[in-house]
């Protein structure tokens, strides 16, 4: 008994030693799934809760490799590295998230995680998708509206209209000082001034004259957007039943996330994208995955990042099927988008710049503060 207990405990403090002696990067997944086994469990944080489905189907595919996933949202997954690896506490492997101008800036640059990308799927990721962070899909936040009450289609047709009378405390936003994908939709369309500019003449017929401590179209448009009384509210839940409950009279529009239409059926909503928007709808941003700095399995790590780009059917099978929904768009160009879904070419969103993002967005973020 006592000559097993310690066979096994020098195989597990082995497992390290040997994931360090080989290049992990360059596996392949049966390769990995090896090292894998003996590591035994891999811990991602995801900005999703769809990690539920991706945990049944890896550990399907790969038994003796225990998934937890534990659901966190972007902003806090960032604090919560932060403040372990300060610590000198490394528990976490893989980062699923967004707030991609923050992951550059906290996580990225100071080594606090690696980009890896599968070399499986490694020829069928565009390059600006590999780096400097690996993008899994795209996501959005785009204005959205009740189909069920609006049958005829969005009733918004130009940003500017969310500054009217007519919409005074019907646009709603999930809080952008609590979640940074909002922050980023502000700030982007800040950095679109002239496109803001147009859109307001097209609007109303004339110039519009932007306030003297203020700096183009779109910060102006978010200030008039906030003294219309936006409603901010906490979560997507409660901004998605605002908006999309199909019995719903005169309901109000959001900026929310397309890909929440998945949904319509079993929650009872009638959630649609408001597409045709002057001049843009939203954004797409990035949903990035990446390897903790010391992960404490650095095997399992890669192979779950692998698993998650899916198979190579048409729809991505089991492991991309949480994703392959009307509203997301897989970076992996085998992979083909719902056929629900605006086609990505067809959706009038802006697709963030996120260095830009990352240079300005703070003097946004001090502008929303101004106007809560």
């Amino acid at each position: 008994m006592l000559k097993t207990l310690k066979a096994a405990l020098l195989a597990a403090a082995c497992v390290p030693a040997l994931a360090a002696a080989q290049d992990l990067d360059q596996m392949t997944p049966d390769a990995l799934y090896e090292l894998a086994k003996q590591e035994g469990t891999v811990t991602v944080f995801s900005l999703s809760s769809r990690i539920a489905r991706v945990e049944k189907a890896f550990e399907e595919a790969y038994p003796g490799v225990d998934l937890v996933g534990i659901d966190l949202s972007s902003a806090k997954q960032v604090a919560r590295v932060v403040a372990e690896q300060q610590a000198g506490v490394h528990a976490v492997d893989v980062l699923y998230l967004a707030d991609a101008p923050v992951v550059l800036r906290d996580l990225l640059a100071p080594g606090r995680i690696k980009t890896y990308v599968p070399p499986r799927v490694a020829d069928q990721i565009d390059a600006e998708f590999k780096a400097p962070l690996l993008v899994h899909r795209l996501s959005t936040k785009v204005l959205m509206y009740n189909e069920a009450a609006y049958p005829d289609g969005s009733p918004i047709t130009n940003l500017w209209q969310l500054t009217l009378p007519d919409w005074r405390g019907k646009v709603m936003m999930v809080d952008p000082t609590q979640r940074g994908e909002l922050l980023d939709l502000l700030t982007e369309i800040a950095l679109h001034p002239d496109e803001m500019a147009a859109a307001y003449k097209a609007q109303f017929g004339t110039d519009l004259a932007v306030d003297s401590d203020l700096t183009g179209a779109g910060e102006q448009f978010i200030r008039n957007l906030f003294l219309n009384d936006l409603v901010l509210v906490s979560n997507s839940d409660d901004l998605n039943k605002a908006v999309g409950i199909k019995d719903a009279t005169n309901p109000p529009v959001a900026f929310g996330t397309y890909s929440d239409r998945r949904d319509n059926e079993e929650e009872g909503w009638a959630l649609q994208v408001a597409n045709d928007v002057v001049p843009a709808n939203g954004i797409l941003f990035p949903a990035v995955l990446a390897v903790a700095d010391k992960a404490p399995h650095p095997a399992a790590a890669r192979l779950l990042i692998d698993f998650m780009f899916g198979d190579d059917s048409a729809d991505g099978g089991p492991a991309f099927a949480p994703f392959n929904v009307p509203g997301d768009y897989a970076t992996r160009t085998t992979i083909a988008d719902d056929p629900d879904s605006v086609p990505l070419e067809g959706l009038k969103a802006w697709t963030i710049n996120t260095e830009a993002v990352a240079e300005h967005r703070a003097r946004i973020a001090d502008l929303i503060i101004t106007l809560q």
